[in-house]
């Protein structure tokens, strides 16, 4: 028992925090670490709709992007401005015109975006200038460059219909944005570009921020809008789909205009080098960070192929296979194990991979004479352990015991005797189902369940 606190109550320090939450914030620390390594160094592009800022979530998104420029990461941020811009051709009376959901930008239009652009900048920059006391934004110094880094052209005629100031990138100069990346500087690249003729263009925030992910060979490109991802047939986020799969779910022509205009630039930006593109929703807090250091997001991510892997174990996983099995060692779900003999049984380990990181592990140790298979040390990560790893790398071993020639499987455990008896084992003994070199390791002070399967 732990001893009173000041306030009387155990398990309390002075400031009234629990241990259980120190512990909760140490353990998501620990887990984060392993993609903050992986991104230190990176380069992102972070798209933002207008309605980002319309709703008034500026603030927290900068806090974010902020954190994430302070652990090394290489931020770009692009905006958008399609509800300002509709605002400020309302206040002159003018009324915006579109042709296949693109705006068609006559000499007012253009003004008004030159204007909301103009004061979008000037909110980030103040947004990122911030440093209060008691707020994520206190003792950061983040300085933002932005300048005329998208040379455009016109859209021009498309259907009959002249899309007159309407532009489209045609050069990013990515050697100037590198360099102010390298310095640690935000860079805010806004939706209009420039002709070498020294005209302006209204561009989308879409086709900008593809444009420069792929010049400057982005790792991410992150889409932050009004959509809570790319929905499926069943009305489901479709938290990761491949490059093919995208083209697919494009060809079918169900989604939304905004979903699919979304897809075909993040699409665009994957064909052209950038290794992922996300598309998630500000409406959740903190949707940046969550789609960063989450194994599930909350978006959609769109990738060359699907990132999560399910393989035999190789030594270069051991680190992450000791950081799974570490805790559950620690409260008494798995037996102690020998770390050197993990290593020279590293062959016997199955994992499931995310995008470089291990979130589940299991053995399969082989009884040949006996045709007899244990399957121990299964384990999956605390932050997916509602994916169903576990099942899947029940199911990977039971096929690599088959392919041996095995005939039954069985586990021990103390705590998860049901999880088993849910997919097809049945209570055992000791003498009766295990084989005679593991009946005299069998340990009798734990007591471990014995149970079986045949495959």
């Amino acid at each position: 028992m732990h001893a009173p606190t000041p306030q009387g109550r155990p398990g309390l320090d002075p400031s009234g925090e629990t241990v259980d939450e120190r512990d909760q914030f140490v353990t998501w620390l620990r887990a984060v670490a392993p993609y903050i390594h992986a991104f230190r160094g990176k380069t992102f592009v972070v798209a933002i709709a207008g309605e980002l800022i319309q709703a008034g979530k500026l603030n927290t998104l900068v806090h974010d992007l902020s954190l994430l420029n302070a652990m090394g990461m290489r931020i770009v941020v692009v905006h958008g401005s399609r509800p300002q811009v509709i605002e400020q051709l309302r206040l002159r009376g003018a009324e915006a015109a579109y042709a296949k959901g693109l705006r068609v930008t006559d000499a007012i239009a253009l003004e008004c975006a030159k204007e909301a652009s103009g004061e979008i900048r000037l909110d980030i920059e103040a947004a990122f200038s911030q440093g209060l006391p008691n707020t994520p934004m206190a003792h950061s110094t983040v300085r933002v460059i932005s300048g005329n880094f998208v040379t455009a052209r016109p859209l021009g005629i498309v259907d009959g219909v002249d899309h007159q100031h309407t532009g489209v990138a045609r050069k990013v100069d990515a050697q100037s944005l590198r360099f102010a990346l390298q310095s640690g500087a935000v860079v805010l690249v806004s939706p209009l570009g420039f002709s070498p003729t020294g005209e302006a263009f209204n561009l989308t925030m879409e086709d900008v921020a593809a444009a420069t992910a792929i010049a400057i060979d982005a790792d991410k490109l992150i889409f932050v809008t009004q959509l809570p991802g790319i929905v499926g047939r069943d009305g489901a986020v479709l938290g990761e789909i491949s490059e093919m799969q995208a083209r697919r779910v494009l060809e079918e022509g169900l989604l939304d205009e905004d979903s699919a205009c979304y897809l075909r630039h993040a699409l665009r930006a994957c064909d052209g080098g950038v290794a992922r593109a996300h598309i998630i929703p500000y409406q959740i807090d903190g949707s940046v960070l969550l789609e960063l250091f989450r194994h599930d997001g909350v978006g959609t991510m769109l990738v060359e192929e699907t990132l999560e892997a399910l393989r035999e174990a190789t030594i270069d996983d051991l680190g992450g296979i000791l950081a799974i099995i570490r805790p559950l060692e620690e409260d008494g779900t798995l037996v102690r194990r020998d770390h050197a003999q993990i290593e020279r049984d590293i062959e016997s380990f199955s994992v499931i991979e995310h995008d470089g990181v291990i979130f589940g592990c299991a053995s399969l140790q082989m009884f040949a004479p006996e045709r007899i298979g244990e399957m121990a040390c299964l384990a999956v990560s605390s932050g997916a352990q509602t994916q169903g790893d576990g099942e899947r790398l029940l199911r990977h071993l039971e096929q690599r015991a088959r392919a041996a020639g095995l005939t039954r499987l069985f586990a021990l455990t103390t705590r998860t005797m049901h999880w088993f008896l849910k997919r097809g084992f049945r209570p055992g003994s000791v003498d009766d189902d295990l084989p005679e070199s593991r009946r005299a390791s069998y340990d009798w002070q734990r007591r471990s369940q014995v149970l079986v399967k045949v495959l």
